[in-house]
């Protein structure tokens, strides 16, 4: 589709291709394309109201406010989004010492190789709880 866009709106590159096209078949691309450009305006007029309709409530609440005394701070901050708060980290809940180091696991998530080597042994997760 991208080279399509490409070959559209590139003057050399749109008349090459439409160069095999006869004189009716031009006239009948010319309006499908002014048909969609028709469909894109009226689309974009009635956006365009949306938004003055839109801006003009705003106002309207605005003054509203204005004229009973309110602000937007009086609202409770409802207009401004909190921000996500950061969980804190799990604890571990299993613990294994690997030449002198202690390695530890939530539990969570895949396992560590070296408790896995140890399971692979023979020992039971039991074994590692904290």
């Amino acid at each position: 589709m991208n080279e399509f866009l490409e070959i559209l709106t590139h003057g050399r590159r749109f008349k090459a291709a439409v160069k095999e096209l006869s004189v009716e078949e031009l006239r009948d691309l010319a309006e499908k394309l002014n048909k969609i450009l028709v469909e894109r305006e009226s689309m974009a007029e009635e956006e365009e109201q949306a938004m003055a309709a839109r801006n003009a409530k705003i106002e309207e609440i605005r003054q509203q406010m204005e004229a009973v005394g309110l602000s937007i701070d009086d609202l409770g901050g409802t207009a401004v989004k909190a921000t996500a708060k950061k969980r804190a980290p799990r604890p571990a809940k299993y613990q294994i010492e690997v030449d002198g180091e202690m390695v530890q696991w939530t539990g969570q998530g895949r396992m560590p190789t070296v408790f896995k080597n140890e399971i692979n042994k023979g020992r039971s997760m039991e074994d590692f709880l904290i």
